[in-house]
């Protein structure tokens, strides 16, 4: 496997991940599978490209070179980007599929089994139809088959996650300052962006999610351009992107000191916090990461509630989610173990403080050995216009060189 130079890993990370790969198609007794998600073909090759609407899929027999279908605009990503030798571009005036067909019948003589990601969000159903008229009943479901090693992040992996916790951080300080009255909610997210931006970072699979007083209980609503008035709150959602690898945060500002509600509010969402992170640790359920943050959260005294799921894992992400819950989510009932190395976002976030505020502080937090560790440093307390953040954009760039 030869080295690209603008490869994110060394070949041996992508060889252990291809050798993965294909233990787990002999056991499903796969002979090749057309790998079609754009996480997973960066997971698997280093590939990516904003032009992902357009049909891509990476073809892997279990024995023989694997080998890229691509609009003939995307293939220099395969050649500049990647270890892939092989590729099968298609022109915008072609047909993704009828290439996808003739590639792979160069690589399944006979009768074969082949895996395709049924929930690939860019492998339509209508393209889908097509594939199964070609293969017919030897084509299966594979779903999983590459998530299930993007579960558990390699030493190299979290390394990148780190870079993107900098940048994260640099625009959770930048916002948290410009967040004053006077300033509009597109202040903040202009301020947030350039500074993750100039820390390193990369565009997001989601762009900040910013929010002042009343807009905050619209969910997933982001800047609209309302002007922040004294007595408002501010709560503001980010992640920060390296390499398609993120890390993401919660922090919520107020604008005229702690009220009695608010303060209490605060107080939950950190012991909320708190509490997973002293017990988290290899062995324990999903399900009860979830049972301790909702417990926390449910037993507050300001008519908040805890309307989502608990967290996500979190890392490769394309947009239009930053999250990996699609793959593992902490919810109820689920009693998938922790284990060294997974990544989760942890969101003990509260709907609905004195029935009008939505206010949230979170932590993205790696599962060790022996326990777990935050990747942020940045106070979780509420902020009040004219308070220090921890750290300073100049500060966390230097932790990232």
């Amino acid at each position: 496997m030869r080295r690209r130079e603008d490869m994110t890993f060394p070949p041996e990370e992508y060889e252990r991940r291809l050798a993965e790969l294909r233990g787990r198609m002999a056991e499903r007794d796969l002979d090749v599978v057309v790998i079609s998600d754009p996480e997973n073909l960066m997971y698997l090759t280093d590939y990516q490209t904003t032009g992902y609407s357009f049909f891509q899929a990476l073809i892997v027999p279990r024995e023989d070179e694997p080998v890229m279908v691509t609009r003939a605009m995307e293939e220099s990503n395969v050649v500049h980007r990647t270890w892939v030798e092989l590729t099968h571009p298609y022109p915008d005036s072609g047909d993704a599929i009828r290439e996808l067909v003739a590639a792979l019948e160069e690589r399944r003589p006979g009768d074969v089994r082949v895996g395709f990601e049924r929930n690939s969000y860019y492998f339509p159903a209508y393209q889908q139809d097509r594939l199964h008229d070609a293969c017919g009943k030897g084509l299966v479901d594979c779903f999983g088959i590459v998530e299930q090693s993007r579960l558990r992040k390699s030493p190299a992996e979290i390394a990148v996650m780190r870079r993107a916790a900098v940048a994260a951080e640099a625009g959770m300080s930048a916002g948290i300052e410009a967040a004053v009255p006077g300033a509009s909610e597109n202040d903040v997210a202009a301020a947030i962006s350039s500074a993750m931006f100039r820390a390193g970072g990369e565009f997001p699979a989601v762009m900040p999610y910013v929010t002042s007083g009343p807009r905050s209980m619209i969910g997933h609503a982001t800047w609209e351009g309302r002007t922040i008035e004294k007595g408002d709150h501010v709560f503001l959602e980010i992640a920060g992107c390296y390499r398609r690898y993120h890390a993401a945060l919660m922090r919520t500002i107020v604008t005229d000191g702690l009220s009695p509600s608010m303060r209490s509010a605060q107080e939950s969402m950190k012991e909320a916090l708190d509490m997973p992170r002293s017990r988290m640790g290899p062995g324990m359920s999903v399900s009860e990461v979830d049972e301790i943050v909702r417990t926390v959260i449910t037993a507050n005294d300001v008519g908040a509630r805890l309307v989502t799921r608990a967290g996500y894992s979190i890392g490769i992400a394309f947009p239009p989610s930053w999250d990996e819950g699609y793959i593992l989510s902490l919810v109820a009932g689920d009693p998938t173990p922790l284990e060294p190395r997974m990544t989760f976002h942890v969101i003990p976030w509260m709907w609905g403080v004195d029935g009008d505020k939505t206010v949230g502080t979170s932590d993205t937090i790696v599962v060790t050995e022996d326990g777990c560790e935050s990747l942020f440093t940045l106070s979780e307390d509420f902020v009040v216009p004219g308070g220090s953040p921890h750290g300073s954009t100049p500060d966390l760039i230097a932790r990232a060189s």
